[in-house]
């Protein structure tokens, strides 16, 4: 709203006033017609949000997880494409912590509505609703939801010393030590706790979980011996996975991945049935008017159509998937059932 927008909506609001009080003396306690059609001339001068006039200043897409990891790479390249489409630019903000909760939390807050405070969530946002105690907000209610991004496979990661090659050894690795190896992640209810959690369910074996507070301490500690096992996204791991300091041998999704296509699902290496993708996707504060979300949709699905921003993505392993908001609000909710389901069937303790 520009300084003029300000003072006319502050005439208007006088005039309702002068309007209101001048009826409530006379002793008219209903507005009539004619109160009616005064009110509605008066308020006509206050400007709303518009997709022909937003964005008029750069906007902020608040990520919450630390840089370098899988989330920052996405919210980098997804700012600038998205930023350059829709003609401001987008600031990257971190911050990491609670499994997403925190930068999540900041946006379900907002008090201003107005489109220019995004969050790039990501799994971790329907899997909290079950693995916290008390959720600080409400996904479903405290958040606009603008668009999906991608759907990214994680990748099972081990330390070279672990002596197994293969989903089928590691499952009976696992069932001989029961409760004594660990295995890492990115945080409580993120993807990479999520995608062993199912692992143990499906497999019948016991992993105990080491949360961090973002994936890159988690993958150095992989690598210096104190955990033994990630399943973690593709684009944080490969390249530890090439450097030879990790031994990777399956991928978490229901078909081979491009990027590594010698590498089996974890499905067909030995655990039918296993299935498991992290997604990304933006959401926007509470009652972001339905044109400015719209306007953000166009954006950022006209971004994932960049093909710059798809190669870039698909080195990633990550498969772009542009959805309309409706379409996002609807897997949201799907995602909160399904980790319900596998919270209570793993029996997983309750997070403070």
């Amino acid at each position: 709203m520009t300084g003029h927008d300000l003072r006319d909506a502050r005439l208007a609001a006088t005039v309702v006033r002068g309007v209101w009080r001048k009826h409530a003396t006379a002793g008219a306690l209903r507005p009539g017609p004619l109160l009616g059609a005064l009110l509605l001339a008066a308020l006509a001068g206050i400007p709303v949000a518009s997709a022909q006039s937003f964005p008029s200043k750069p906007l902020r897409l608040v990520v919450p997880f630390a840089p370098g990891g899988t989330g920052d790479l996405l919210g980098r390249i997804l700012a600038q494409a998205m930023g350059e489409t829709i003609g401001q630019p987008i600031v990257v903000d971190n911050r990491p912590g609670a499994g997403g909760n925190i930068g999540a939390e900041i946006i379900a807050r907002s008090t201003v509505p107005d489109g220019y405070n995004l969050l790039l969530a990501a799994t971790s946002l329907a899997s909290n609703v079950s693995l916290m105690r008390k959720l600080p907000y409400d996904p479903v209610k405290d958040l606009s939801p603008i668009g999906m991004v991608a759907v990214i496979p994680n990748i099972a990661v081990v330390h070279p010393s672990l002596p197994v090659k293969s989903i089928k050894e590691l499952v009976a690795l696992a069932k001989a030590r029961p409760g004594q190896l660990s295995f890492g992640s990115a945080g409580n209810g993120t993807s990479s706790h999520l995608a062993v959690e199912l692992f143990k369910v499906a497999a019948g074996v016991d992993i105990v979980h080491v949360p961090y507070k973002s994936g890159g301490p988690a993958m150095l500690d992989l690598m210096g011996g104190q955990i033994q096992l990630m399943f973690e996204l593709m684009p944080s791991a490969l390249p530890f996975v090439k450097a030879g300091k990790l031994r990777a041998f399956a991928v978490t999704s229901a078909k081979r991945s491009s990027v590594v296509p010698q590498l089996p699902t974890v499905a067909e290496a030995g655990v039918p049935g296993y299935e498991f993708a992290g997604w990304f996707g933006v959401f926007a504060p509470p009652g972001v008017p339905a044109n400015v979300a719209a306007r953000l949709n166009a954006a950022l699905n006209k971004a994932l159509e960049n093909a710059d921003v798809r190669q870039r993505l698909a080195e990633q392993g990550a498969e772009p998937s542009p959805t309309s908001p409706e379409q996002l609000g609807k897997f949201l909710r799907g995602e909160i059932d399904k980790w319900a389901q596998v919270v209570k069937a793993g029996k997983l303790p309750l997070l403070e």
